[in-house]
């Protein structure tokens, strides 16, 4: 009898724990999506305000936001140079993320390490 309680103990505290690891890598998974949706978002504003495609800056954000699913919480365009943050819900919880775009050689362009 005390084996068969220890043994549904275990069997409940590795559930426990796979639902718990589970949960945590969905949640880091949605994060990086998230931000991968910011980054789209910034480029599709700062392309727009080089004149690389047509229309407004920030509506051509919200176009990329809202087509994966989130939602542009601000938007701002100054000398080419988009600045975008989106969020979007996971669960009960919402997670957001920001972005910055420029042409090449924009001040704050970081250069690649090779």
């Amino acid at each position: 009898m005390a084996g068969t309680i220890l043994s549904v103990g275990v069997v409940v505290w590795a559930a426990t724990l796979s639902v718990s690891f589970v949960t945590a890598g969905s949640a880091a998974v949605f994060s990086q999506r998230v931000a991968g949706v910011a980054d789209a978002a910034a480029l599709a504003a700062a392309d727009a305000a080089s004149g690389a495609i047509g229309g407004e800056p920030c509506a051509r954000a919200v176009e990329v936001a809202s087509a994966s699913g989130a939602e542009v919480t601000s938007c701002d365009v100054a000398d080419l140079i988009a600045a975008v943050t989106v969020s979007a819900p996971f669960g009960r919880l919402s997670t957001a993320a920001s972005a910055r775009a420029g042409p090449p050689g924009w001040p704050g362009a970081h250069s690649a390490p090779w």
